[in-house]
């Protein structure tokens, strides 16, 4: 049974180190550790069988080329045993001739969710874990989206924000509203009043640095 190493006290939160963990999954036993020096896309499911979800990894694996190009890895969770995992993949390969390439970790426990904040020991069930992680090289999280059971992650949007959290990493740059590769990023703001000149865009400035 997975057990967390390294529990936090509050949920995850952005600039965080994720919390490590070893459990089985349906490539074998991994720790999120593993994945040190790429990125890594870490998103959890309430329950195997479930229709949104299924299209979300039918959509992820047929994506999983463009993460790859991008050196990130895909990491799928759910609080459903190993055994249903491999009988969810199994149906999927029968059902729409897709192979789920990536592991997909069992929490039957819900450590994993907890050590995340996906869930806490408030929670009814399991219908909160429909969270996302963009976890860095280096473990740290950049960015997490929290989608409701009922309506399904875009993975173009993913792959949009996975892109613009590389394109500004360790960097000054800011990626604006929709922003795409090849689109002009922002200044930050003057840090003095000194910094601030009369031009009125100031505070929001566009420049191109592809």
């Amino acid at each position: 049974m997975p057990e967390p190493t390294e529990a936090p006290i509050r949920p995850v939160r952005i600039g965080d180190r994720a919390p490590n963990f070893r459990a089985r999954t349906t490539l074998g036993d991994c720790a999120l550790s593993d994945y040190r020096g790429r990125w890594l896309l870490f998103f959890s499911h309430p329950a195997d069988f479930t229709p949104v979800c299924t299209t979300e990894f039918l959509a992820l694996s047929r994506a999983a080329d463009r993460f790859a190009a991008l050196n990130c890895a895909l990491l799928g969770l759910s609080v459903d045993s190993l055994y249903a995992h491999l009988a969810w993949v199994r149906a999927i390969r029968q059902a729409f001739d897709t192979e789920i390439a990536f592991p997909i970790v069992e929490d039957p426990s819900m450590a994993i969710g907890r050590a995340f904040g996906m869930i806490d020991d408030r929670s009814a069930d399991s219908m909160a874990m429909r969270s996302t992680f963009f976890i860095d090289p280096s473990g740290i999280v950049r960015a997490i989206t929290c989608y409701p059971h009922n309506v399904g992650r875009s993975v173009d949007e993913m792959i949009r924000l996975l892109q613009a959290l590389q394109h500004v990493s360790a960097s000054d740059r800011l990626a604006p509203e929709g922003w795409q590769p090849g689109d002009p990023t922002l200044a930050p703001p003057p840090a003095t009043a000194e910094g601030a000149d009369d031009e009125p865009d100031w505070f929001c400035r566009y420049r191109n640095d592809r």
